[in-house]
């Protein structure tokens, strides 16, 4: 099983690139866009000059709780840079995104509560609400953090979007909102009335 398959294996349909956009970025943003790789894990990620973005994370089911990813996040905080990524809202039929929200937790990563963010996916037409964590060695803002993560979504996910997909994702306004009064609850406060056993 190849990088893209572990991913998309893991990774809801909506929330995959296609493996032409990856190995795009890889190529043509190598610079920017990095693939981790190793027999028990699929780490790729975006590093900016001033954040960097985890697009995803693969930890294979028979090595979980075995320190890798803790490891592959160690890596990056030692780069000194607030770390971002999306995460799914909590699905009490699908375990696995709590024990993810619980591993970020751990972590040391923070809910964005100010930024919103939904956005359509090209692959199912349906619209995504994704969550912001956050982690940051500096305590920057959510406004920066919501800055950062306008800057990933034009340079990574809508890259080459027309050309990889025959249509466009929508314009960054559409899919990120910043608001400090934005009713939603932490996330990850939530965890623990809820502790995965």
């Amino acid at each position: 099983m190849d990088w893209y398959e572990k991913l998309s294996k893991y990774f809801p349909i909506e929330e995959m690139k296609s493996k032409e956009h990856m190995e795009l970025l890889l190529k043509e943003k190598g610079d920017v866009y990095h693939k981790d790789e190793g027999p028990s894990h699929v780490l790729m990620y975006a590093e900016f000059d001033t954040f960097i973005f985890i697009d995803y994370v693969w930890v294979s089911a028979k090595t979980r709780g075995q320190g890798i990813g803790h490891k592959l996040i160690e890596k990056l905080k030692r780069r000194n840079k607030p770390i971002i990524l999306e995460v799914e809202p909590v699905d009490y039929d699908d375990t696995d995104t709590e024990k993810r929200l619980h591993f970020y937790k751990r972590e040391g990563f923070t809910h964005a509560q100010s930024i919103g963010y939904n956005r359509r996916s090209l692959a199912t037409n349906e619209e995504n609400a994704m969550e912001i964590l956050y982690w940051s060695p500096n305590d920057e803002s959510e406004e920066v953090i919501f800055e950062q993560m306008r800057k990933m979504y034009e340079s990574i996910h809508t890259y080459k979007d027309k050309e990889l997909y025959g249509q466009a994702y929508q314009p960054v306004d559409e899919v990120l909102t910043y608001d400090e009064d934005r009713e939603s609850q932490d996330i990850l406060a939530g965890l623990e009335k809820n502790q995965v056993k």
